[in-house]
C-alpha cells in the first residue's frame, strides 16, 4: 500500500521512518501512528494511512489500543501507591470487602496486577452487552471462585484484569478508572489517552478492521489443549477475528469503561505516559510517580508458562510485573531485558526502557492475528534500537 508518511522524525531516526513505511507496503497497515520519546523529547511522531475509509490519519486520531490499556491502568495503581492510599501487598478485600467471597479473602492486590489471582474468566456466560455494565461484571467477579490456587502461576486475565484492578481503584479513589486516568494521569501530562470516549471525541476515533483468518483448524486444535479457565478467559464472551473489529467499532463499546480492552489513544499520548516511567517518573518537570514506583512495576512476579497464553506461545515462558509484561531475555520489548510494556490485541504496544531513556508506542486500526510479536511491532522496535 502506497501511503504518504507524515509527521516528524529526527534525522538520527530515519530507519524508523523507513520501517514505519514498510509496515504499509509489506505488513498490511492501513492507518497507524508511531511515537518515540528519548530523555523526554519527542524524536519520532509519525502517522500514515486512513483513520476511516477516505479520511486521513491525523495527529488527533484516536484508536482502540485494546490490551495496551492495561499498561495505563497499571500506572494508575502506582499513583495511588505513591500517595499511601493503596498497598499492593494488602488483600484486595481490604478495599473491596465483597471480593472476599469464594475463598478470596487473602488474595493481594499484587496478584490482580500480575494475572496470578486465578480469575482469568468468569464461570457464567457473558455477552458484549454485559461488559458495558460495570456493576454487573464486578459483582460476578466478587462471587467467582478462582480457577487455580492464587499466587502460584500467571494466567492472563484478558478482560477481567480491567474490572478487578479498576474496581480497586474506584474503591480507593472514589473515581472510576476512566475518570482517574483523565484527572490524574492523562490530563496533567497532556496525553491524549481515554478509557471511555466522551461524546465530543467519538468523531476522532478510527474505524478498526481485521482480516478473516480463514481456516481455523489449528485454532480449534489449540483450544482442545486449554483448561476450562483458559477457555473462559479467551471466549467468554467471544471476540474472535474478524468480529473483534466490529465490536470495537460500536459506539457503546467506545463510550464504556472496559479498562483491559477499550482504551483509546494517539500513539504520542500513550508514549508520553510511558516516557515519564522511562525517566524515573518525571515528564517535563511534572512528577507522575516516584522512581520507586517504576521499580515496583517492573518487579517480576515469577517466570513461567502462562496458563492462558502458554499454548498459543508454543510453551514459551514469560514474566509479568505489576500490570506490565517484562522484556526478559527474549527481548519482547527490545534488547534491554529490564524494559517493560504491554501489547494490545491486533498489534498495538507501548514500552518504557529506563536504562536508555526510551519510550515508544504504536497504535493502528488494522488488527493482525499474531498472539504475540506482531511483525509491525518487531520491525519498529528493531529500527529504534538500531538508532540509539
Amino acid at each position: 500500500m502506497d501511503v504518504i508518511i507524515e509527521g516528524t522524525c529526527d534525522d538520527a531516526f530515519s530507519p524508523v521512518r523507513e520501517a514505519f513505511a514498510e509496515n504499509f507496503a509489506q505488513r498490511d497497515d492501513t492507518g497507524a501512528g508511531f511515537a518515540v520519546l528519548r530523555h523526554g523529547q519527542v524524536v519520532v511522531d509519525l502517522r500514515g494511512g486512513e483513520a476511516r475509509p477516505g479520511q486521513p490519519w491525523t495527529p488527533n486520531t484516536l484508536v482502540n489500543i485494546w490490551s495496551s490499556t492495561k499498561a495505563v491502568v497499571a500506572v494508575a495503581t502506582q499513583v495511588l501507591a505513591d500517595r499511601g492510599l493503596l498497598d499492593t501487598d494488602a488483600p484486595v478485600a481490604r478495599y473491596w470487602p465483597e471480593f472476599a467471597a469464594a475463598g478470596k479473602a487473602e488474595i493481594p492486590v499484587r496478584d490482580l496486577l500480575s494475572h496470578r489471582a486465578g480469575l482469568c474468566g468468569v464461570r457464567v456466560p457473558l455477552s458484549i452487552e454485559d461488559l458495558l455494565d460495570w456493576d454487573k461484571v464486578t459483582a460476578i467477579l466478587a462471587e467467582t471462585e478462582p480457577w487455580w490456587e492464587p499466587g502460584t502461576a500467571s494466567g492472563y486475565h484478558a478482560l477481567t484484569y480491567g474490572y478487578l484492578v479498576g474496581e480497586v481503584i474506584r474503591r480507593v479513589s472514589g473515581q472510576s478508572i476512566g475518570q482517574f486516568v483523565a484527572s490524574e494521569i492523562a490530563g496533567p501530562l497532556g496525553a491524549d489517552v481515554h478509557i471511555g470516549v466522551g461524546s465530543g471525541e467519538i468523531d476522532r476515533t478510527a474505524t478498526m478492521s481485521m482480516a478473516d483468518p480463514g481456516d481455523q483448524s489449528d485454532i480449534a486444535a489449540l483450544f482442545a489443549t486449554l483448561t476450562p479457565g483458559a477457555i473462559a478467559a479467551l471466549t467468554n464472551p467471544s471476540m474472535a477475528a474478524p468480529e473483534a473489529a466490529a465490536i470495537a467499532n460500536r459506539e457503546d463499546w467506545k463510550r464504556a469503561e472496559i479498562p483491559a480492552a477499550n482504551g483509546h489513544a494517539t500513539a504520542l499520548g500513550l508514549a508520553t505516559i510511558y516516557s515519564a516511567l522511562a525517566r524515573g517518573g518525571l515528564h517535563q518537570g511534572r512528577r507522575l510517580v516516584t522512581a520507586e514506583a517504576v521499580e515496583r512495576m517492573r518487579q517480576g512476579q515469577g517466570r513461567g508458562v502462562d496458563l492462558v497464553l502458554g499454548a498459543g506461545m508454543g510453551g514459551a515462558e514469560i514474566e509479568i510485573g505489576l500490570g506490565v509484561m517484562l522484556s526478559g531475555p527474549e527481548g519482547h520489548y527490545g534488547p534491554n531485558p529490564r524494559a517493560f510494556g504491554h501489547d494490545g490485541y491486533g498489534g498495538s504496544f507501548v514500552l518504557a526502557d529506563p536504562e536508555n531513556g526510551i519510550a515508544m508506542a504504536y497504535a493502528m486500526r488494522h488488527m493482525g492475528v499474531a498472539l504475540a510479536g506482531d511483525p509491525r511491532k518487531v520491525a519498529l522496535i528493531d529500527a529504534v534500537y538500531r538508532c540509539v
